[in-house]
């Protein structure tokens, strides 16, 4: 780094009158080491042949420069502040300086060393290192002849690359049985073709991050298959979601998360290192995220919540927010997730929100209709244009963070599942009846107790009811509700119409259930599933729906 030049580690002057061996000569600011392997053990003669061909003998700038330096043989110290000059008598004379090496393990060590000493910027820095023309090493014994060695058969030969051979084919049986060598499916043909900003696994690097997919590294399920915590090679922490063979989602999906996931780089959204292709195995290789998913913190089994006081809550909220607003109006592809809900949330050591799960995400083009032919997402989180008539633009995801901030919110998840035969009841219906009354705080998690932040509170739920509002036109732009949460812009008053207020006695019965259960959490974790199929096979209750609307 110290050398002037990127040629400067070979110098020449062919000025110097002794042989050609001197007229060239390697040299280092700091030091130059040279090794000889597989030698015979035993005395060796080292000669290391010197001329000083840089500085100059005259009346020059160039005459002031001195060159010292020391040199090890073996590791020894075997000649101190040697200067070639000096030694040799003049500037440009060959000086050669015989050593006496012991190789005992096969390996000869010359290492000429910079102590610190001499000129350093004279007549331009980095010349002022070690410099050495040649080195010629004889050994001090008879080296065994060729005579000598031992002879191998024609017939021992033939037999040894039989048996090699034999050994190879048999490896690669085994190996094309496992699918290290099988054709290579579309799928891994148009995945490799692509031009992705991201690493390519095979199945045998994962095999080993997992433990071969050991069930104690599982760490979760969903729609697309099971996810397991790996560690790679260099200890990076990953998590790697695996496609199921019995997934309705496919390759078509799976080209579509690498591809939406490979163009977005955003501090709330899940970063994804790279993918495995190999044959019919179709994985996804995300960053590892310690604290698992929002709904687990939130509603899952006792053991896995995680106590969130009222400025984490409010941090996630605005976290998933601006992750949204990134997807939706700032990034170059511009994208409708499809899918938000708490388990597609995932929150890293520091606890901050990071958006997941890709599969069902849509690019939101302007030429198009918005019309979806394939409905996909989740039961309590989808918006009622979306889920009746296909109808798909961001505001679908706008309904559903709204969804997840009420979750975030009260501490439980917005659908809750009843008796076998009994109505389900949903968190939203009954912020719209505390609305009515004028009692929104009782939304408010009762595990905080008073410690929480009432305007925070309020402004959260009025964003909340802003992004659910039936009518998809009037819900606020992500970009908008990430001013609102941070209180840059006033939130404009919902006024709920008499169509969306329910009937009094499911009201009274979901008073009563919300009043005797808003605490309860000992039913275990909740699991949501995603589904990707049409419209009639979705599993919608579309009497509420109509209610909704």
């Amino acid at each position: 780094m110290d050398i002037d030049g990127s040629n400067s580690y070979i110098m020449s002057d062919t000025s110097v009158a002794n042989s050609e061996l001197f007229k060239n000569a390697q040299v280092s600011p700091t030091s130059l080491t040279y090794y000889g392997f597989c030698m015979g053990n035993g005395n060796y003669t080292v000669n290391l042949h010197f001329s000083e061909i840089i500085f100059t003998d005259d009346q020059t700038y160039n005459s002031l420069g001195r060159r010292i330096f020391d040199i090890y043989i073996q590791g020894e110290l075997v000649q101190k502040d040697f200067n070639i000059a000096k030694e040799a008598g003049r500037i440009g004379k060959a000086i050669t300086k015989p050593f006496t090496a012991v190789v005992s393990h096969n390996t000869l060590e010359i290492r000429l060393y910079w102590a610190g000493k001499g000129t350093t910027s004279i007549p331009s820095r980095g010349v002022y290192g070690p410099l050495i023309s040649a080195i010629t090493v004889e050994p001090d014994f008879t080296p065994p002849s060729e005579s000598g060695s031992s002879s191998i058969s024609a017939g021992a030969v033939v037999g040894i690359v039989a048996a090699v051979a034999i050994v190879i084919i048999l490896l690669f049986v085994i190996l094309r049985r496992k699918g290290y060598f099988g054709k290579k499916s579309s799928l891994e043909r148009e995945v490799k073709g692509l031009d992705l900003q991201m690493s390519l696994f095979n199945v045998r690097q994962i095999k080993g991050a997992t433990n071969n997919f050991d069930i104690a590294n599982k760490i979760g399920e969903g729609g697309f298959g099971p996810v397991y915590k790996g560690r790679l090679s260099d200890g990076t922490l990953v998590a790697v979601k695996q496609l199921s063979a019995k997934s309705k989602q496919g390759n078509r999906e799976f080209l579509n998360e690498i591809g939406m996931i490979s163009a977005l780089n955003h501090p709330h959204l899940v970063k994804l290192y790279g993918c495995c292709v190999e044959g019919d195995q179709l994985m996804l290789i995300y960053e590892y995220l310690e604290n698992n998913s929002l709904a687990r913190a939130l509603f899952g089994a006792a053991e896995h919540q995680i106590k969130l006081d009222w400025p984490t809550r409010y941090k996630i909220c605005v976290g998933i927010a601006r992750g949204l607003a990134y997807l939706h109006e700032e990034s170059r592809l511009k994208v409708v997730h499809r899918d938000i809900k708490a388990t597609n949330v995932l929150l890293d050591k520091d606890l901050n929100p990071k958006i997941s799960d890709f599969g069902l995400a849509k690019l939101d083009e302007e030429e198009n209709t918005h019309i979806s032919t394939r409905i996909a997402g989740t039961y309590g989180y989808m918006a009622p244009e979306y889920a009746m008539h296909g109808y798909l633009t961001d505001k679908a995801d706008v309904y559903s963070f709204g969804i997840v901030a009420l979750e975030i919110l009260h501490g439980s998840n917005n659908t809750t599942l009843r008796q076998k035969g009994s109505e389900a009841f949903h968190l939203l219906d009954w912020a719209h009846v505390l609305k009515e009354e004028n009692n929104l705080l009782e939304l408010v998690d009762k595990r905080l107790g008073s410690n929480f932040n009432k305007e925070e509170a309020m402004v959260m739920i009025n964003v909340a009811l802003l992004c659910t509002n039936v009518t998809s036109a009037l819900r606020p732009a992500m970009s908008s509700v990430v001013s609102m949460l941070e209180g840059k812009i006033a939130i404009k008053e919902l006024i709920l119409e008499s169509s969306e207020v329910l009937d009094e006695k499911k009201m009274e019965a979901m008073r009563q259930y919300y009043k005797d259960h808003s605490i309860s959490m000992e039913e275990g974790p909740w699991t949501a599933t995603s589904s990707s199929v049409a419209t009639d096979l979705y599993p919608v209750d579309s009497s509420y729906l109509e209610k909704r609307v």
